[in-house]
């Protein structure tokens, strides 16, 4: 293999065409899901704006920025333009534009949310869905154009869902070393925040233990929901199956983490109703006769 051949293939797998449908559909449950978040996932930013100046710890980014401290004005200023964008980047119109003010009001809504105590890593690979979706300017559900750009952005996004995985199981490790496999780190997660379900697991210690090397082997491998055809297949469904599992034993969803799951789905395969498909897509529908 010439010192070439690596780099083109790496930029071609990188930049694989995809459908533009595909994109368009991720927009719009990416941006559909921006309210989701914020209205009811998130509900609790909010009280932010009342929550004294000095518990506030800002996170790497918005001392860098910086950016303003919450507060009664800030946080629901923030929240409101926020939603407008995304309602606009929602209806297809000004995709870049709307897209990236999408993507930098949400990061200053999270850089609000985790600046007064624990930072979760579910959202990582939603800050990435929302910085590259407007690249791929405008986009309808029913174009099946190939496009460089939609299968870069879509990429991106497919890659930060590994990392995601994978990065965890290194901060396992990094802050909870072999104890975290070896301890009852899922047992005491179960007698903590358990569930109905979860509460069955209390008599069965060693098959919690064993769930534990189970997390770490799939986060590891992670990686091979990049692969295409079978491998690639069967890994989104163990990943479906591992967070739903831990939704129904501890309460933990990883939303918007498993949102962009959909990444590696076929989307442009979903049908878009006519009726509808002017509201949602932006998109004119053809009329009886038309192609």
């Amino acid at each position: 293999m010439s010192a070439t051949t690596l780099p083109r293939r790496f930029a071609g797998w990188w930049f694989a065409p995809l459908p533009l449908a595909r994109l368009a559909w991720l927009r719009t449950i990416v941006y559909g899901f921006v309210f989701v978040d914020v209205l009811i996932t998130t509900s609790w930013v909010p009280m932010h704006a009342q929550t004294p100046s000095e518990l506030y710890r800002p996170l790497f980014l918005a001392r860098l920025l910086p950016l303003p401290t919450p507060g009664p004005v800030t946080v629901p200023a923030v929240m409101v333009i926020l939603l407008v964008c995304a309602g606009v980047a929602l209806s297809g119109r000004l995709p870049r534009l709307a897209g990236a003010a999408v993507f930098l009001l949400y990061l200053q809504w999270m850089l609000i949310a985790f600046s007064y105590g624990k930072v979760n890593h579910d959202r990582v690979a939603l800050l990435v869905a929302l910085a590259v979706l407007p690249t791929g300017g405008r986009a309808g559900h029913r174009d099946g154009t190939a496009s460089d750009a939609a299968g870069w952005a879509i990429r991106c996004i497919q890659v930060a869902v590994v990392l995601t995985y994978f990065l965890s199981t290194l901060a396992k490790l990094r802050y909870g070393g072999l104890e975290w496999l070896d301890g009852s780190t899922l047992l005491r997660g179960v007698l903590r925040r358990g569930t109905s379900f979860g509460d069955g697991l209390r008599d069965y210690p060693g098959l919690l233990h064993a769930a534990q090397y189970g997390i770490v082997a799939f986060e590891l491998t992670s990686p091979l929901l990049l692969a295409r055809g079978l491998f690639g297949r069967i890994y989104l469904g163990f990943a479906a199956v591992f967070h739903l599992v831990t939704w129904a034993t501890l309460k933990i969803t990883f939303l918007p983490h498993t949102v962009c799951l959909l990444a590696f789905l076929p989307l442009e395969r979903l049908p878009v109703p006519s009726l509808t498909a002017r509201s949602v897509t932006g998109e004119v529908p053809l009329r009886s006769g038309e192609r």
